[in-house]
């Protein structure tokens, strides 16, 4: 069992169901989020690189500010156009 913490829910924990990780990336989309913060987009222009290189099909997107979570349509556009999701966090 994997416990997450949540910083956005306040005081008081909540449960929430983890996905399944998939067992490879071929045939998937692969959203890559940009959270806004210094240099994250270098590591994923390196990430999309690779990935890319094996045929893996890749999506960017960015939050507006790391200092908050993203908007509900951007969470919503990525869960309807991709299959996973790698976030970068850098300084």
């Amino acid at each position: 069992m994997t416990i997450v913490l949540d910083p956005t829910v306040g005081k008081v924990g909540t449960s929430i169901e983890t996905v399944p990780r998939p067992a490879s990336l071929e045939g998937l989309t692969v959203a890559l989020l940009d959270i806004s913060k210094a240099r994250g987009n270098i590591f994923l222009d390196r990430v999309e690189e690779q990935l890319t290189k094996r045929g893996i099909s890749v999506k960017r997107f960015q939050k507006p500010t790391f200092s908050k979570p993203a908007p509900v349509d951007l969470r919503h556009e990525i869960a309807a156009s991709c299959d996973a999701v790698i976030e970068a966090l850098a300084d």
